[in-house]
């Protein structure tokens, strides 16, 4: 029997894998990035001295600026102030100016009588400010009269929102009426559909309270929105420009600056002018 030829298959022959250098892959990456952290450092270290004189002079040129438009503000609000001389002067505050010396709020930039304050209670369909229950005692602890706000948001259920107000807000004899605050414009739903949920808010507060609640918004908004239609409530208009010196007769209040100073809150506040004196005031409040 012949014998079957067997091939032999050649011998592999594997290539031994080199060793990585030290300028190779990863180990170079490595290697340049290190080299820029240390230029970096060595430079942020050497010209120390320089770097640190340009940011205190960046930083006192802020503060410089903030020192400047703080003293043009006060000569306005003294120029206001001083045109509404008999006007009922309030204030407006929230969580935002932290915690608030009662006691010692009496009087604006150490002149003006500080009569009354209207206070943030809710926001949207699910939050509580967090300061408003010390600021609503505080207040009338002080005898200021009170007022308690609403800041609504447009893309949220408008009855839920209502609620959320009633179910915080306990309004008392002697109180000011309930506030709407409506600043920004919806991004789901039309402007017609905005002022709906705006009048059942509205509605809504009203049946509660048994008092015609206040809308405050800014002069543009109101001007293009709200005017027409909502001409039988009271406006709260916001307007800071300097070519505004008095109240314009249709305004009920009128929120002139946010940036006052007064004794017991810390930081800038927000100063309004009532259309009225103290006696007109205590009119409109609550039964």
């Amino acid at each position: 029997m012949r014998k079957k030829s067997v091939k032999r298959k050649p011998p592999i022959s594997r290539r031994t894998k080199k060793k990585a250098s030290f300028f190779s892959g990863k180990v170079l990456r490595f290697a340049i990035l290190a080299f820029f952290v240390f230029l970096v450092f060595g430079l942020g270290y050497h010209y120390r001295n320089g770097l640190a004189y340009y940011f205190s002079f960046k930083s006192n040129r802020v503060l410089q600026k903030e020192a400047e438009d703080k003293r043009i503000s006060d000569v306005r609000n003294y120029q206001v102030l001083d045109k509404h001389a008999g006007k009922a002067i309030g204030l407006d505050v929230s969580e935002y100016q932290g915690k608030i010396s009662w006691k010692d709020v009496d009087t604006l930039e150490n002149k003006y009588p500080v009569h009354f304050v209207f206070i943030r209670a809710t926001v949207g369909n699910d939050r509580l400010d967090r300061q408003f229950k010390e600021n609503w005692l505080g207040a009338k602890n002080n005898k200021l009269l009170r007022g308690a706000y609403h800041y609504y948001r447009p893309n949220e259920n408008s009855l839920e929102q209502a609620e959320l107000f009633i179910k915080t807000v306990s309004l008392s004899k002697g109180d000011l009426p309930p506030v709407l605050d409506i600043e920004k414009l919806p991004e789901n739903q039309s402007v017609e559909r905005l002022k709906i949920g705006l009048k059942r808010w509205l509605k809504k507060v009203e049946e509660h309270y048994k008092v015609k609640p206040i809308i405050y918004t800014g002069e543009r908004y109101y001007d293009d929105f709200l005017k027409e239609e909502f001409s039988d409530y009271l406006f709260w208009i916001a307007n800071y420009n300097f070519y505004r010196e008095k109240i314009d007769e249709e305004w009920l209040f009128w929120q002139f600056t946010e940036k006052a100073a007064v004794k017991g809150i810390k930081g800038n506040v927000d100063v309004n002018i009532y259309n009225g004196d103290l006696q007109q005031l205590r009119y409109i409040t609550v039964d």
